[in-house]
């Protein structure tokens, strides 16, 4: 069980899903845009969508995670520390080419809550 400790904390469930919503739908949007452009069947291509489904499959997984920390189970902090920490991960990563600075913050902030839930159990 989560013990309720801060606001913060308290509403962890509601932070993962809106960090979950905000990377599915930057996903979806990404994907949506690289598949307007009309671009050739490449390499290329398929490493843009892959960013895409990046975002949608980490995002989902927050989403989920807002289920188990409602209910106050501990893999619903498990889930969404795995969707944060792989987003966090996936931003540092592409940071040389794309500064997702929002993405980086919301998913650290996240982590940080996780990491602070999983302490005061």
């Amino acid at each position: 069980m989560i013990a309720p400790i801060a606001w913060p904390l308290r509403h962890l469930a509601v932070c993962a899903g809106a960090a979950g919503a905000w990377a599915l739908l930057n996903g979806l949007l990404h994907d949506v845009f690289v598949l307007g452009q009309k671009r050739k069947y490449d390499r290329d291509l398929l490493r843009l969508l892959l960013d895409g489904h990046i975002l949608v499959t980490c995002g989902m997984v927050e989403i989920l995670s807002y289920v188990g920390l409602r209910a106050h189970a501990a893999w619903g902090l498990a889930a969404a520390a795995l969707g944060s920490a792989s987003l966090l991960i996936y931003c540092l990563m592409i940071f040389p080419f794309l500064k997702s600075v929002a993405t980086l913050l919301i998913n650290g902030a996240l982590l940080a809550m996780v990491a602070a839930a999983w302490t005061a159990r």
